[in-house]
């Protein structure tokens, strides 16, 4: 029968030898230790925080969000993330993260929910009421068609085919002219 001291790993790595790395100093509690994101899928991402564009591994499993981490393979991140990307589990997993619209009317002290649609409807009308309201066709005897009632301020995670839909949508579409970006800021 082996003895049962030699289970313990400083005992092993004195009696049995060893440089105290790896398997010698492991316990068997500690060999059986697996990753958190051990058998879950992989989804490689850019962190939503800033125009660096920090590559992120989201590991799920089952539907379920694992963890988030920094991407090695990332030429720009190289596996590192800032302490605001490193918190991006907490921003989709925080038991205080809102998930339903929140309205509050003017002049009121309270908050009521709102389904999406609804939300979305009244900006849409809120947009295109200001648009109205405000255009301008002409000034100083020429052509402007814009408005300044209306802006839109992008993200700085945006690629730059989504800040040129944005441009052509919100200044040929809406003849805005308030239009800037979070990363220039």
């Amino acid at each position: 029968m082996a003895n049962p001291f030699m289970k313990w790993p400083l005992l092993r790595q004195i009696f049995q030898g060893g440089d105290a790395r790896g398997f010698d100093a492991m316990s068997e509690a500690t060999r059986n230790l697996r990753p958190k994101n051990d058998g879950a899928e992989v989804s490689r991402s850019v962190c939503p925080y800033c125009a660096v564009g920090c590559g992120q591994l989201v590991f799920h499993q089952d539907g379920k969000l694992i963890s988030i981490e920094g991407d090695p393979e990332s030429p720009i991140s190289r596996g590192h993330l800032c302490p605001k990307g490193a918190a991006s589990y907490e921003l989709l997993t925080h038991p205080q993260r809102a998930k339903q619209v929140l309205y509050r009317a003017p002049r009121a002290k309270s908050w009521t929910q709102m389904d999406l649609d609804t939300a979305m409807d009244m900006v849409a009308e809120r947009v295109w009421e200001s648009r109205e309201r405000t255009f301008v066709e002409e000034q100083d005897g020429q052509p402007v068609m814009h408005t300044k009632a209306i802006a839109h301020l992008g993200g700085a995670t945006l690629d730059n085919e989504e800040n040129y839909l944005i441009k052509k949508l919100f200044a040929a579409g809406l003849g805005m002219v308030c239009i800037s970006n979070q990363a220039r800021i």
